[in-house]
């Protein structure tokens, strides 16, 4: 049984299936250095976590042009890293779920598909039928318009997964219903404010919520060998 309202779902990838926060802390003041932007202080960390990309970007002090050049840069760190970005636990469990009730996966991200498919490993990302990687930080929105199109679903059938603001903006430009996750980038407070359709705090609530189970049996998780 699946929930009787989508048919396909779609996931960000960073901060949402992936736990990618702690590396991206530990890189972003060297990107810094680099790209003469701010550094980030511990302090701060709550603070803009509970901002909207656009918000952050000022709050650094990034021009526009500068955003493709970071962009580009932190994708490299990010594949040459990659054994530090594993999913969140429960991440695989709850794919094998949704993958088993029928509904049709999709992942949209600005990360690389190929991060994506090495951090997940084969067998979860043998799950997804699209992948739309590569989308600029305010790019998701026009992305997200294009998956639902060429998956040849209506908007009202489409939930896009994710952990930033940035994604639920891109979703309410796509047409479809938004489900926050709380585990991510962003507060979970924050995501609340903007009254997403679903505000899931831990990854076993998405399969429980769009794939009941009715023997009330819970997934186990896959073999570790799967995650590399």
């Amino acid at each position: 049984m699946i929930h009787p309202r989508y048919r396909l779902v779609a996931f960000d990838f960073d901060g949402t299936l992936a736990d990618s926060f702690p590396w991206f802390t530990s890189v972003i003041n060297d990107v810094a250095d680099r790209y003469r932007f701010r550094r980030i202080a511990a302090h701060e960390t709550h603070a803009l976590r509970g901002m909207d990309a656009r918000g952050i970007v000022r709050h650094l002090g990034i021009p526009a042009w500068k955003l493709p050049f970071i962009t580009r840069h932190m994708h490299r760190l990010a594949t040459q890293d990659i054994a530090a970005i594993p999913p969140f636990p429960g991440i695989p469990a709850m794919l094998a779920d949704l993958d088993a009730a029928g509904l049709r996966l999709a992942i949209l991200s600005s990360n690389r598909e190929s991060n994506i498919r090495q951090a997940l490993g084969p067998v979860s990302a043998g799950r997804f039928d699209t992948y739309a990687c590569g989308a600029s930080l305010f790019g998701k929105g026009k992305r997200l318009r294009a998956l639902i199109r060429g998956a040849e679903v209506a908007p009202s059938e489409v939930l896009y997964v994710g952990d930033e603001l940035r994604d639920h903006a891109a979703a309410t430009e796509a047409g479809c219903d938004f489900a926050a996750v709380a585990w991510g980038y962003t507060r979970a407070d924050a995501l609340a404010a903007g009254r997403p359709a679903w505000l899931f705090r831990e990854p076993g609530e998405i399969a429980e919520t769009l794939a009941p189970r009715g023997d009330g049996a819970t997934a186990r998780e896959e073999p570790r060998a799967e995650t590399p």
